[in-house]
């Protein structure tokens, strides 16, 4: 394990959070191990945090924060850390996405981020050329994080539309296919806010086919979308821009299949997954 005079918390947020719990940890008089019979994490991965090797989850942040008596300190850094690993392009997206009261999305290709099972984003994340097991790891905690908008008291309304090629395409395995539109399932049937549809093959629609996209509303703000590309993929709330989405968004939910048929679809697809 480095020397502590060897992470330097002025290199990144990560660094300068795995600076902080270990000082609010020697000041509290604790070793690694005493931290993780207190909090729900293993010895290895108090010590990655600590020097900058893995990125935090709010719950860590969370229950560190607690257990140490740090009085929010931890917890107010998280928010940096959370964006410090998401590409540079898709930060103002995350503040975005965080803040809005509605957001609609269409998904030609995968499961929209928000609604991805662990094991799910994992296997996406690990396609990506080059990337090692510790960037997959970091860069699935942001993901996941980014879920917590769901969590609120009060969530935005979430209306999404799937290509049904989604729930066929390969991702993973076939368990993990299962697990994936289980989750949907379970999404579509109990979180009220939350509005699941299947565009089918069926209804031969072109719309749409060349990406997908989300738009965000909130009060007070303009109207955002963001768009998906190969890389650095666009946010813009140019009016123009957004309203023409807008009209997109709709032509392509008028050939969706309805929730409860979209729902059914999902539940005969997960039986093919499962045999």
């Amino acid at each position: 394990m480095p020397k502590e005079s060897e992470l330097n918390p002025s290199e990144s947020p990560t660094a300068l959070f795995g600076f902080e719990l270990r000082r609010h940890r020697k000041e509290k008089g604790w070793s690694q191990l005493r931290l993780a019979r207190a909090v729900p994490y293993s010895v290895g991965t108090i010590s990655m945090i600590e020097t900058a090797k893995r990125s935090p989850s709010e719950d860590f942040a969370r229950h560190c924060d607690e257990v140490l008596e740090a009085e929010g300190a931890l917890m107010r850094l998280w928010p940096m850390v959370s964006r410090a690993t998401a590409p540079p392009w898709f930060r103002p997206w995350l503040d975005i996405e965080a803040t809005a009261e509605s957001l609609r999305t269409w998904e030609p290709l995968i499961v929209p981020g928000l609604l991805q099972t662990e094991n799910y984003a994992r296997a996406m994340l690990r396609g990506e050329p080059g990337v090692d097991s510790e960037e997959v790891e970091e860069h699935l905690t942001a993901r996941m994080e980014r879920q917590s908008i769901l969590r609120r008291p009060k969530p935005p309304m979430l209306w999404v539309v799937i290509d049904e090629g989604v729930l066929h395409r390969p991702i993973g395995s076939p368990a993990v296919m299962a697990e994936q539109l289980t989750h949907l399932l379970q999404l579509g049937e109990e979180a009220p806010r939350i509005t699941i549809q299947v565009l089918p093959l069926k209804a031969y629609s072109t719309t749409g086919l060349l990406g997908g996209f989300v738009i965000a509303q909130a009060q007070g703000s303009p109207d955002t979308a963001y768009v998906e590309a190969a890389s650095n993929a666009q946010v813009t709330d140019w009016t123009e821009a957004v309203r023409t989405l807008g009209f997109r968004f709709e032509g392509i939910r008028s050939e969706a299949l309805s929730q409860r048929e979209s729902l059914e679809l999902i539940k005969e697809t997960i039986e093919r997954w499962t045999n």
